[in-house]
């Protein structure tokens, strides 16, 4: 480029005008080292923390002040974007031993329903649920490709598309994992009629997420990954495929995977593999810290310690868990083994990360009838630790520089209501326990900054109205 070409350098006043536009003072904000005052948060134009500076005195001239406290955005690593409007519409007995196996085939009626423009608006709505709750990133698990008939649309990744678009509309940051789904159980059992908008092929699966990325390019704010829908749904075949063919294209690139959720399933994979489910994957794949296994509630000692030890990230998605009466996970276990794990909202009965790490302590407290079970000696507060722990174990799950407030990372961060009943007059160690473990009015989520753009301000997003009329017709299309 000749110097004819280049574009005028800033003036004096436009940088410091960019410059005060891209930062925030924090009265108190929560950095990798616990609860800071004065902390001036700065970041470039691409969204990414430039610099994070505590103790700064009075913010600089020009820079605005944060609501209230603040803190880090919480990545959900797990979501199903179309099962949000279902929500509520199965809490009734369809049969005597009602169950997950019922609740899902109710859940593949609805699948069947979905259209592009449908899952599109009830997309949009749910990430702009999980903005106004303190989610700033999701792991988009999405296993919904081909018409309702099973035929490939034109664009394969037509329903793909769609998601990531309601992702970048709404501001939220992604990882999309398209889903390799082949069979109806173990031993390679051929699918059933109404899976036929799930299945793939490892090459049909790897030449859409191909197809995606041309049409939707990685950037800060997106990221790609594969998921094999589990152990019954695919071979070990075929999971080798897909994971040499994303080595290839994406080397490093994240894995999740359904595991060990049901009983059933974990008889299933006994009887017909000879191993435990996440004892079979451990055993025969380099399952590491780019793996999230999502759910893994069913884990017996061994297994607990040796899925710790693997760095990876084990899935919790509480409400949906609890919702389906899948189990409640060895997470006392599993911390003491120095375990990874992350939170998701799943099936979306309920989009809330504070309700997530309360259930998470509660199915502790209620199985062994102790309280703060998973809290430390070196993290007495309990919320605290569980906090930090999502927040670790959730970036590692969307494969993106979003771990917390400090250079590098995005600037993503949620700022508290000060004047909350469930905060106010606390000192601040006692913030995160009142915003976790307090379910009082309101929630003390005020603003949200997703790459810091400011995307929630006083509750409220800024495409709110726009889109939930939306998700109100596609609703009343799918419900017809």
């Amino acid at each position: 480029m000749t110097d004819s070409n280049r574009a005028p350098a800033p003036t004096s006043t436009e940088a410091s005008t960019q410059a005060t536009r891209h930062a925030l003072f924090a009265d108190h904000a929560y950095l990798p080292d616990g609860w800071r005052r004065n902390v001036l948060l700065e970041w470039d134009a691409g969204g990414t923390l430039t610099h994070v500076t505590p103790d700064t005195g009075a913010p600089p001239v020009g820079v605005a002040r944060a609501a209230g406290p603040v803190l880090p955005g919480m990545p959900n690593l797990h979501s199903h974007a179309f099962q949000r409007a279902m929500a509520g519409l199965t809490e009734y007995r369809a049969n005597a031993t009602d169950n997950f196996w019922s609740w899902r085939d109710l859940m593949y009626r609805f699948a069947a329903k979905i259209s592009p423009q449908g899952l599109a608006a009830v997309a949009q709505w749910l990430y702009i649920e999980m903005l106004k709750a303190g989610y700033t990133s999701v792991c988009e698990f999405h296993y919904v490709h081909h018409t309702p008939e099973g035929s490939r649309y034109v664009n394969a990744a037509e329903l793909a598309e769609r998601v990531v678009d309601a992702a970048q509309t709404s501001g939220i940051g992604m990882t999309m994992l398209p889903v390799l789904y082949q069979y109806s159980g173990f031993g390679a059992r051929a699918p059933r009629a109404d899976q036929q908008r799930f299945i793939n092929t490892p090459e049909s699966l790897l030449d859409l997420l191909a197809k995606l990325r041309a049409a939707r390019p990685e950037s800060a704010a997106l990221r790609y990954g594969v998921a094999p829908h589990s152990l019954r749904a695919v071979s070990e075949q075929s999971l080798r495929s897909l994971l040499d063919g994303l080595d290839t294209d994406l080397p490093g690139a994240p894995v999740h995977i359904h595991i060990a959720e049901q009983t059933a399933e974990v008889d299933a994979c006994l009887e017909t593999e000879g191993a435990r489910p996440v004892q079979w994957l451990l055993e025969r794949f380099h399952v590491d810290s780019r793996w999230c296994l999502v759910h893994a509630t069913h884990v017996d000692a061994n297994e607990t310690r040796a899925l710790a030890t693997s760095g990876a990230v084990a899935g919790l998605c509480l409400t949906t868990e609890a919702n389906l009466g899948d189990g409640i996970f060895p997470a006392h276990a599993y911390l003491e083994e120095k375990g990874r794990f992350g939170i998701g909202s799943d099936s979306h009965i309920g989009v809330d990360w504070r309700a997530e790490l309360r259930l998470l302590e509660y199915g502790q407290r209620l199985s062994r009838r102790q309280r703060n079970v998973l809290a430390s000696a070196e993290a007495p507060f309990v919320a605290d630790r569980l906090f930090a722990a999502a927040l670790d174990g959730g970036a590692h799950a969307t494969g993106r520089a979003v771990n917390g407030l400090r250079a590098g990372q995005r600037a993503d961060f949620l700022a508290l209501d000060g004047d909350h009943a469930s905060i106010a007059e606390h000192a601040p160690d006692a913030w995160l326990s009142g915003v976790v473990f307090c379910e009082h009015g309101e929630t003390p989520i005020r603003d949200v900054y997703a790459g810091g753009e400011k995307v929630v301000e006083n509750r409220r997003h800024r495409d709110e109205e726009r889109a939930y009329a939306q998700y109100r017709v596609a609703l009343a299309e799918l419900l017809k």
